[in-house]
């Protein structure tokens, strides 16, 4: 038995290539006769960046930027297709794992740090920059993007603004004259791992800002900024980016690199698959195993899991589903792509506890998932 392995990362616990290992260990463990190949894979979220340039077989180069409060830090970005291709990790210069527990603040974190590896990019002479999102630690519409890039934001007056959400709720016109050109002549490809629009109950302030330190107090604060950007956008591009999907995706930065520098937005599943040639992987695989934190419905929305278990189901290859929440209820929907689910904690525990126990939690299930599908019926 052929098996392919291709987990996304598990949040805040292992990356994709460490979960892919610990499965590959506990199916050699156990008593199934199979060969196995890891195929760890990202949809947009964070790390998808670096595993896109591993991949590739690309390189990493290493800058000082900002981070989200505007302190120096070291940064990286990687460059694939002989150097033709930047791939940009939001996260690295502008995430909230940058940021202290207590320091998450939306309303004065600004993505500026990433213009910066864009304008890194740019040196190289790239023609293609794609870019990560997930991660984030802002809810700013990229404006601090646009800002490192060269774009300035005016209030009525006509006085420039600091590029931070508290400041650019009062924006009335975008100067976008010192943009820098060289923008233009790339392809800017977004990757994102959520469908959400713009504004709203289902919006980057009130879905992501919670989890990027929002208060309730900051998010209709947050919703009114973004709310008058997108204004101020359309009035001066014709684009109406609160209606755009995934126009939510890394606090409302898709929705304003898509209107300014005329990126493309894409389901970050499908666009890493397809660069990384994961349909030939599959190939005379027998059975695919894939995973992440939780599998639920919100999988179904383009996740990682998702994208993989449509195209082995494709080819009529099972899929097992090993994840650290699964639905307790049977759902006709995630059946549809997922033969099996297991969930791998193996007794009662706070999150904590079990996001700590990842790896081992994963090598013992996955044992048993193998000497499980070794038994012989009588």
């Amino acid at each position: 038995m052929k098996i392919l392995i291709a987990p996304n990362a598990f949040k805040n616990s292992l990356s994709a290539s460490d979960a892919a290992a610990a499965i590959q260990q506990g199916l050699k463990l156990s008593r199934l006769d199979c060969s196995t190949a890891c195929f760890p894979i990202a949809d947009g979220g964070d790390g998808t960046g670096a595993l896109i340039t591993e991949t590739c077989g690309g390189k990493f180069i290493k800058k000082e930027v900002r981070d989200p409060l505007g302190r120096k830090i070291m940064a990286s970005f990687g460059l694939i297709d002989n150097g033709k291709t930047a791939v940009i990790e939001m996260a690295d210069a502008s995430g909230l794992r940058l940021l202290k527990k207590e320091e998450p603040d939306p309303l004065n974190a600004s993505s500026y740090g990433t213009g910066e590896l864009i304008r890194f990019a740019l040196d190289e002479g790239v023609s293609r920059i794609i870019i990560a999102m997930g991660g984030s630690a802002t809810v700013d519409g990229g404006c601090g993007i646009l800002s490192a890039l060269g774009i300035v934001f005016l209030d009525a007056e006509g006085r420039r603004l600091q590029a931070e959400p508290k400041y650019l709720v009062n924006v009335a016109r975008i100067d976008n004259v010192a943009l820098d050109k060289r923008i233009f002549d790339c392809e800017v490809v977004i990757l994102c791992d959520v469908d959400n629009k713009l504004l709203g109950p289902e919006g980057a302030a009130a879905v992501f800002g919670p989890q990027k330190g929002a208060t309730v107090e900051d998010i209709p604060l947050l919703e009114a900024f973004l709310k008058n950007f997108a204004k101020v956008t359309e009035k001066q591009t014709g684009i109406n980016i609160a209606q755009i999907k995934h126009s939510g995706t890394a606090g409302g930065a898709a929705a304003g690199l898509h209107a300014w520098l005329n990126a493309k937005l894409v389901n970050g599943t499908d666009y890493f698959l397809s660069l990384t040639n994961f349909d030939t992987a599959l190939q005379g695989t027998d059975l695919l195993i894939t995973g992440e934190g939780s599998i639920d419905r919100q999988t179904l929305q383009g996740k990682g899991p998702y994208g993989v278990a449509l195209r082995a189901k494709q080819l009529n290859i099972p899929v097992i589903g090993i994840a650290g929440k699964v639905p307790i209820e049977h759902d006709d929907d995630l059946q549809q792509y997922f033969d099996v689910l297991v969930a791998i904690n193996n007794e009662p525990t706070d999150l904590t506890t079990a996001m700590k126990n990842t790896r081992e939690n994963l090598i013992r299930t996955a044992r048993e998932v193998g000497d499980l599908m070794a038994v012989k019926p009588l």
